[in-house]
């Protein structure tokens, strides 16, 4: 009996090592939660962070935060805020929020994510692809770019490296000309990496997978980005343009209107373009009178698309900077239509955009081409995005082509991208504004913002290396310092 019980107890210890290292063979499996990955594919990471990107440059949402549509729109007079006016941009002073809203969301929500896709995507990463590589680098470019206009010298070259094998988390300010120098670099890889015959890609919500938009957005990004910092290094930026207008199988640009940079939205809450999302809630907006001024100077058709007529069928903008009693004895018209449609596309660079470009270029002699001829491209181009047909005798009615005429042309076609017409402003002087209305009042010196000034966090979080970036800015960090590429 004792022996019976012995053999019985043996078993019993032989079957139990059996189920334990069954049990331990399949441990991980057995712990992983399919629910919560811990790898991520680039194709959940993409959507996000091109969303947040697009949304920050062309009019995101949340009150207190809205770079564009309450600052830049304002200043550029495109729209002109019939109240708030002294809290919320027109009169050239804004809330501490647009800066650190801008900056943390670009940071932390769009370009960590692109670096991760970046990663995963590299040869020796979890998931490799060349594509995935290129769009990412171009959308780091244009973040980049974005932010070093809005703001001048920022963490570049060592940013987006607080998870590295040696972390850095107070992150050194480089130059606006390092930066330059760096994304140029960048993009030209980018162009490189992505081959359309290459390997398919998911998740993206700008271009739908097509790895030529792609390549011709990286370009057309890098032609203008050349032409921003030709003023201050002519050679560079001329071998830049050489190079991919030399070369347009190698390197393509946006050919018409139908593969530009823009977002396709739907109307889901979340994913509608978000101008729509503002102005069809509030009515704190008009059209800037010198906006409207201009249009019915040239007798311009645009005007039907920019803003809707008063109840008479006429137009009339509001004067910039009035104060709140002084712009409720105005009646001016509002904000056309198409900007209140959910599905509206968010414009990141157009196709008139780049031919634009190409005219200011040709007048500056950093490349061949007849900047009249280029102008008026530019002109039809913008035109014929807004489903308009540009009239016959235009080009008389905008007279001799000189640098104002190519960029008050290129104001007027920026309408809906105000940062980018801010740039432009600060960088060449164009266009002329009018004088400001007797009840106007301004703030910041009464000096239209070259900038916006670092937010506090940096301050708390990042003071020595913020210290160094204001030194390189060559100035105090205020709203009046001018940017590296401005004209002389």
């Amino acid at each position: 009996m004792k022996s019976l019980k012995r053999i019985y107890s043996i078993l019993m210890i032989s079957m139990v090592g059996l189920v334990l290292e069954a049990c331990t063979g399949d441990f991980e499996e057995m712990n992983t939660d399919p629910n919560n990955p811990v790898s991520i594919s680039p194709a959940l990471l993409l959507p996000n962070a091109i969303q947040v990107s697009v949304d920050r440059y062309w009019g995101h949402s949340t009150r207190f935060e809205r770079l564009n549509i309450d600052a830049a729109m304002c200043w550029m007079q495109h729209l002109a805020r019939n109240i708030y006016i002294n809290v919320e941009g027109d009169s050239y002073e804004i809330p501490l929020t647009i800066s650190s809203g801008t900056w943390d969301a670009l940071y932390n929500d769009a370009l960590i994510n692109f670096e991760s896709v970046l990663k995963l995507s590299a040869e020796d990463g979890e998931f490799p692809n060349s594509n995935y590589q290129g769009v990412a680098i171009t959308m780091k470019a244009f973040t980049f770019s974005y932010m070093t206009d809005v703001f001048g010298p920022i963490p570049y070259s060592e940013a987006l490296k607080g998870t590295a094998e040696e972390a850095i988390n107070s992150p050194k300010y480089d130059s606006m000309e390092e930066i330059y120098a760096g994304l140029l670099e960048e993009l030209g890889t980018a162009n490189t990496l992505m081959d359309v015959n290459g390997p398919a890609i998911n998740g993206d919500i700008l271009f739908d997978g097509d790895i030529l938009k792609w390549k011709k957005f990286a370009n057309s990004l890098r032609l203008k980005l050349a032409n921003h910092q030709a003023e201050q290094k002519p050679t560079e930026s001329q071998a830049v343009m050489a190079e991919i207008l030399g070369n347009p199988s190698v390197y393509p640009v946006f050919m018409n209107n139908d593969d530009f940079a823009q977002l396709h939205h739907v109307d889901v809450i979340g994913s509608r373009n978000k101008m729509f999302d503002v102005f069809s809630t509030r009515s704190d907006w008009n059209i800037s009178e010198t906006l409207i001024n201009k249009l019915l100077e040239l007798d311009d058709d645009r005007i039907t698309v920019y803003a809707l007529p008063l109840a008479d069928g006429s137009y009339a903008g509001l004067p910039n900077g009035l104060t709140d009693a002084a712009a409720s004895t105005y009646t001016a018209s509002t904000i056309g239509t198409k900007f209140l449609d959910p599905t509206a596309p968010s414009i990141l660079m157009s196709y008139a955009e780049l031919l634009f470009i190409k005219a200011e270029a040709a007048y500056d002699g950093d490349i061949d081409g007849d900047p009249a001829a280029l102008l008026e491209e530019a002109i039809a181009a913008s035109f014929d995005q807004h489903g308009l047909d540009m009239p016959g005798d235009y080009m008389s009615r905008v007279g001799m082509v000189d640098k104002e005429a190519i960029m008050t042309q290129k104001w007027l076609a920026l309408f809906g991208q105000g940062i980018e017409a801010w740039t432009e402003y600060r960088r060449t002087g164009y266009p002329v504004f009018p004088p400001a209305n007797p009840n106007s009042v301004f703030y910041n010196e009464g000096v239209l913002p070259t900038r916006i000034e670092y937010p506090t966090s940096e301050y708390s979080l990042n003071k020595s290396a913020l210290d160094e970036g204001v030194r390189i800015l060559g100035g105090e960090d205020n709203m009046r310092v001018p940017l590296w590429w401005v004209e002389n």
